[in-house]
Formats: structure tokens, C-alpha cells, sequence
């Protein structure tokens, strides 16, 4: 699949920061580390991207904080 772009975010209100993940070293990243209480949205750069999420220690919703259909951190 193409790269994926996350951005990332202390704060709803932003701004994001954005980060490329990919396998090629020369486009991105192959992983980041998505630091606790910081906003995230992922986006593709082309056709489909394959992605997972590995969180440590595990995760509890208590907490946990969905954004709205159609919402954008601010850059």
C-alpha cells in the first residue's frame, strides 16, 4: 500500500504536526510513538494504506475520546 500520513496533536484545537509512515526509508518513518493524550488522525497518500495500532500498556476507554465524523485538526 502507499505511505500514510498521521498527524499528530497535544491538543484538538492543534496545530497537527504531520509524520510519513512507510516501509522506504527515504519517504518516512516505518513507526512513531504517538505520545499519551495527544490527538491523531491518519490519512492515505494514495489508493489504500495498511496500518496497525499496537498501544502499551493496554488500552481502557475510560478516557478515551472519539472526534466527530468530518472533524480536522487544525495545522
Amino acid at each position: 500500500g502507499a505511505p500514510l500520513i498521521l498527524s499528530l496533536s497535544a491538543t484538538a484545537a492543534g496545530p497537527a504536526v504531520d509524520h510519513v509512515l512507510s516501509p522506504d526509508l527515504r519517504a518516512g518513518a516505518p513507526q512513531i510513538i504517538d505520545p499519551e493524550g495527544h490527538w491523531q488522525a491518519a490519512r492515505t497518500t494514495g489508493d489504500y494504506t495498511l496500518v496497525s495500532c499496537t498501544v502499551s500498556p493496554g488500552f481502557q476507554f475510560d478516557g478515551f475520546t472519539l472526534a466527530p465524523p468530518g472533524f480536522e485538526i487544525p495545522r
